[in-house]
C-alpha cells in the first residue's frame, strides 16, 4: 500500500516538474511577440471597411450623376447645325421684288392719291373729246397692268411652294433629331419663321389681287362718269349735224 502511494506521489511530482524542465526550451525569443486574435475588433474593422467602401461607391455614383448632368447640359446648350434663314429671306426678297415692280400705279399712298385725283376723279367739263379718250385708255392700261402684276405675284408665290416644302421637311427632321432643348427650340423657331414667310406671301398675293380688283372697279366707275359726260355733251343743243364732202376711195376713179 505504501509502495503504490509512493509511486503516485512520484508520478505527480514528475508531472508538476515537467513544464518547469521544458519551459526554457519552449520559451520564445525575447524579440518575438504573441499574435492575439480579437473577434470583436475584427468585426468592427470589417464594418468600418464596408462603410468606407459604401461611401466611396456613393461618391462614384454622385460623380457619375454630375458628369451625366454636365453632358445633358452640354446637349441642351448645343446649337442647331442647320439654318433656313437664308432660304426664307430669299423667298421673301423675291416676293418683295415682284411687288416693287408694280406697273404704273405702284403700292405707294402718295402716288395712288395723285393718280385718282388726275384720272379717276370727276371728269372735267372742259376736257376735249380727245382728252377723254386718252384718259380712258390710260385707266385701261392701269387695270391691265394691275392684273398682270397680280398674276406675276401669284406665279412667284407658287414658285416658293417647292422651296418651302423642302425647308419644312429639313426642319421637321432637325426637330425630331434634336439632341437637346436648345436645338429643338431653334428648330421650332425656324418652323415659325417658315410660317411667317408663307403668311407674307399670302399677304402679298391678297394685296396684288386687291390692287387689281380696285383698279378694275375704279376704271368702271370712271368710265360710268365719263359716259354720263359724253351723253350730256351729245344731248346738249348745238350747231347740230353739218354736212361735208366725203370720198370713199381717195385717189380712185
Amino acid at each position: 500500500m505504501k509502495i503504490r502511494r509512493s509511486r503516485a506521489t512520484l508520478l505527480a511530482a514528475s508531472i508538476l516538474s515537467f513544464p518547469l524542465v521544458l519551459s526554457p526550451v519552449l520559451a520564445p525569443p525575447a524579440a518575438a511577440q504573441w499574435i492575439v486574435y480579437d473577434p470583436t475588433n475584427y468585426v468592427q474593422n470589417v464594418l468600418t471597411a464596408a462603410r468606407t467602401l459604401e461611401q466611396i461607391n456613393n461618391q462614384i455614383t454622385s460623380l457619375q450623376n454630375e458628369a451625366q448632368m454636365l453632358i445633358n447640359q452640354a446637349r441642351n446648350l448645343a446649337s442647331l447645325p442647320y439654318s433656313s434663314l437664308q432660304q426664307l429671306q430669299q423667298s421673301v426678297q423675291r416676293t418683295q421684288q415682284l411687288l416693287s415692280q408694280a406697273q404704273r400705279i405702284a403700292f405707294d399712298v402718295q402716288q395712288i392719291d395723285q393718280a385718282f385725283q388726275g384720272q379717276y376723279g370727276n371728269v372735267s367739263l372742259s376736257a376735249t373729246q380727245q382728252q377723254l379718250v386718252a384718259d380712258a385708255r390710260s385707266r385701261w392700261q392701269n387695270t391691265v397692268g394691275g392684273l398682270q402684276d397680280a398674276m406675276r405675284v401669284q406665279a412667284g408665290v407658287v414658285g416658293n411652294i417647292d422651296t418651302n416644302r423642302a425647308e419644312m421637311t429639313a426642319l421637321v427632321g432637325q426637330s425630331q433629331g434634336a439632341t437637346g432643348a436648345l436645338q429643338a427650340t431653334q428648330a421650332g423657331n425656324q418652323l415659325l419663321a417658315l410660317q411667317a414667310q408663307q403668311l407674307s406671301d399670302l399677304v402679298a398675293l391678297i394685296s396684288a389681287n386687291g390692287r387689281a380688283d380696285a383698279l378694275t372697279e375704279a376704271e368702271r366707275a370712271a368710265a360710268a362718269e365719263q359716259g354720263r359726260e359724253q351723253r350730256r355733251r351729245f344731248l346738249t343743243p348745238g350747231s347740230g349735224y353739218q354736212p361735208g364732202n366725203a370720198q370713199m376711195f381717195p385717189g380712185g376713179n
